[in-house]
């Protein structure tokens, strides 16, 4: 068994996994529509950019936060988002649940006794 091959094979399985496949067509809805195009990425970049701040240790205000909640609620009344936000969550579960099993099976390397 070549470890190599097997993640390939699981790459190949994710790639064409239900959960992609709805990733796909959502996003093809949306952008197709300007607006929501336009709403979608300015959200992620801001995101992106609270997210950098975090890894370097500024922490974002509670105002900020409270902002970008609401501006994830507005967004998931757009259809097209919602379906792709929560597409996405699935995939996003589906991935941890993959390191998860991953983790799990190595946990004896780091506690010993433990397997």
């Amino acid at each position: 068994m070549n470890i190599y091959d097997k993640a390939h094979d699981l790459a190949k399985a994710m790639k064409e996994s239900q959960e992609v496949q709805e990733i796909t067509a959502a996003m093809k809805l949306v952008e197709a529509d300007p607006d929501s195009k336009r709403m979608l990425d300015d959200f992620r970049q801001r995101q992106m950019e609270i997210q950098q701040r975090m890894m370097s240790g500024d922490m974002p205000s509670q105002e900020e936060m409270e902002k970008m909640e609401k501006s994830f609620e507005v967004l998931s009344l757009n259809l097209n988002i919602r379906r792709l936000f929560d597409a996405e969550r699935r995939l996003s579960i589906i991935i941890e649940d993959v390191n998860k099993i991953i983790s799990d099976s190595l946990a004896h390397l780091y506690a010993p006794g433990q397997a």
